[in-house]
Formats: C-alpha cells, sequence, structure tokens
C-alpha cells in the first residue's frame, strides 16, 4: 500500500504561507509590521534590504515605490505599512487580539487618528527636527499644538486602543523611543510627564509591552544614524 502524499502536501502549504517580511533595520514602518506580527503570533521570515543597493526581489515585489516594508504571502506582496498591518489583522483574524475595532465608527476613527498623525503630527516634530533658530522655535510649538491634541485624546487611556495595542498605538509607536533620540540631539524636551501625562504614560507602557519590547532597533546605533541627518540638514540651510 502506497503512502499517501498528504502529510507532504500538508507541509509544502505551511511552508508556503510563512510570510516573508522585507525590511530595514533604523525604518520606523518596518518595526510597526514586525509589532502587529508578534500581537498575532505570525512567524516570518525576514530579509535585511541594503537601500542603497535594493535588491531584485524587493523591486520586484514593490515596484511602485520601491521601498519597505513588504509582506509577501503565498508568493503575493503588499507594500505600505499601514495596508500591511490592516491585511495581518484580517489574515490572522482569530490570532492574538483585533488591531483595528470591530466597531464601524471606532474602526473609522482609528484610521482619522493614523492619518492624524501623519498629516499633522509628524511633519512639525520632523520640521522641529531639521531646523533651528526661528524656524525650530515654531515647529516646536505646531508640535506641541498637535501633541495636546492627542493628549486630550489619549485622555489616561493605556492605549489608544483601550487595555491593548491597536492600530494607531502602531502607527504612533515609533515617537515613542524617536522623539527620546530627537530630544536628546537637540538638547530640548518635548514630551515632558508635567504637560503630557497620558502621552509620557503611554510610551512607557508602549516599549514595555511584550510585543515591542525586545523589538525596537539599537536605540545608539539608532541615535548615531540621526545625528548626521540633523547636521546636514543644517548645514543646507545655512
Amino acid at each position: 500500500m502506497s503512502s499517501s502524499p498528504v502529510h507532504h502536501t500538508t507541509m509544502n502549504q505551511l511552508q508556503e504561507e510563512v510570510p516573508k517580511l522585507f525590511g530595514f533595520w533604523a525604518s520606523p514602518y518596518v518595526l510597526k509590521v514586525i509589532w502587529a506580527l508578534r500581537i498575532k503570533g505570525v512567524e516570518y521570515d525576514y530579509i535585511e534590504e541594503d537601500l542603497r543597493n535594493k535588491s531584485d526581489q524587493l523591486l520586484e515585489y514593490n515596484p511602485v515605490h520601491k521601498k519597505v516594508p513588504v509582506l509577501v504571502y503565498q508568493g503575493k506582496p503588499i507594500a505600505e505599512s499601514e495596508v500591511i498591518l490592516e491585511f495581518i489583522d484580517e489574515a490572522w483574524k482569530h490570532c492574538g487580539h483585533p488591531i483595528l475595532p470591530e466597531d464601524p465608527y471606532q474602526r473609522a476613527m482609528a484610521r482619522f487618528w493614523v492619518k492624524f498623525q501623519h498629516d499633522k503630527l509628524s511633519p512639525p516634530i520632523w520640521k522641529w527636527f531639521t531646523t533651528q533658530g526661528q524656524e525650530e522655535e515654531e515647529a516646536y510649538e505646531a508640535s506641541i499644538e498637535q501633541l495636546l491634541v492627542l493628549e486630550k485624546e489619549l485622555d489616561g487611556k493605556r492605549f489608544f486602543g483601550g487595555d491593548k495595542i491597536g492600530f494607531v498605538d502602531l502607527s504612533l509607536g515609533p515617537l515613542s523611543y524617536v522623539i527620546p533620540i530627537y530630544e536628546e540631539i537637540i538638547g530640548a524636551k518635548l514630551i515632558t510627564e508635567h504637560k503630557f501625562p497620558s502621552l509620557f504614560m503611554w510610551m512607557g507602557n508602549f516599549l514595555s509591552s511584550p510585543s515591542v519590547k525586545g523589538h525596537l532597533p539599537p536605540l545608539d546605533e539608532l541615535q548615531a544614524r540621526y545625528q548626521p541627518i540633523r547636521e546636514a540638514f543644517l548645514k543646507g540651510k545655512n
């Protein structure tokens, strides 16, 4: 009696279903995807990219933007971090906890706050980091104004997603370690416990959560990477 091929087929299918993540160690967008995969308990193969010499695979999988992250699942690529987060939430719906709320209104509002981060919050923070003098001061004030909006939205909650990390937390997550690096390089504080008690606590909660802790870039190497970026911007403006 011949042995059944079912076992071998199943193993091949399982191997094919292990997603591949193309990333770069310092990319906050890649980290969002890694954290989401950790929340869902999904095993994956990680491929580190050299962004100065991108692989043929990356260019093939993401011909539009030619950027990381790219998640490849069953041979099909998904690009753009927030798109990937929504895919992970739906593809592994019954694993871990939901990343996006089930309620349609709450889901819409989660997307709203992610868009707020991209459109309103990140630009002045980046400008604060890459300017000096009056421009830096104006960008600092603009950053404070938007952070106060976020502080009010958080309003003492453990996470923006409630008791567990959700879509908004993952999107804002990199700020929890990037802002302290910016503060160290510039020599000025942006988020203090006194002015932003909820955000200050959120940063600590986020960095110490199981899906994030141990899955951060080496912060000293990251600071060494950001320092010359600021210097190059300031030099270019003189």
